[in-house]
């Protein structure tokens, strides 16, 4: 495993967000949802997120999760994901939000 130093994690922007709303992306080439987050006053940004095979739409609306707010924007189709979802591998391969054990504002950075 390459190590980084402390000025390395300190670039990375992990912020608490909660999920205001869960789309069907059946453009996506695997199975996802488009998620809209409220990022407190960094503001609202979507992302996709490959974690259908676990979660359901209404499951994830409300939840806060974490997300990598700082990179650039990527396009997906026709489709722009503005933050980086994140979660860990099951033992299926199937992804595990990564969450906040109680809740924090939106905005909120890992520290």
């Amino acid at each position: 495993m390459e190590q980084i130093t402390w000025s390395d994690f300190e670039k990375v922007e992990l912020r608490a967000g909660t999920v205001l709303e869960v789309l069907a992306f059946p453009e996506a080439n695997k199975p996802a949802y488009k998620l809209r987050v409220d990022f407190g006053p960094l503001g609202i940004k979507t992302s996709s997120a490959q974690i259908t095979a676990i979660y359901q739409p209404e499951e994830l609306l409300g939840r806060q999760i974490v997300g990598v707010v700082n990179f650039p924007k990527k396009q997906i189709g026709k489709f722009f994901s503005e933050f980086l979802v994140t979660g860990f591998e099951d033992e299926t391969g199937a992804i595990v939000l990564t969450t906040v054990e109680r809740p924090v504002p939106n905005g909120s950075r890992l520290k």
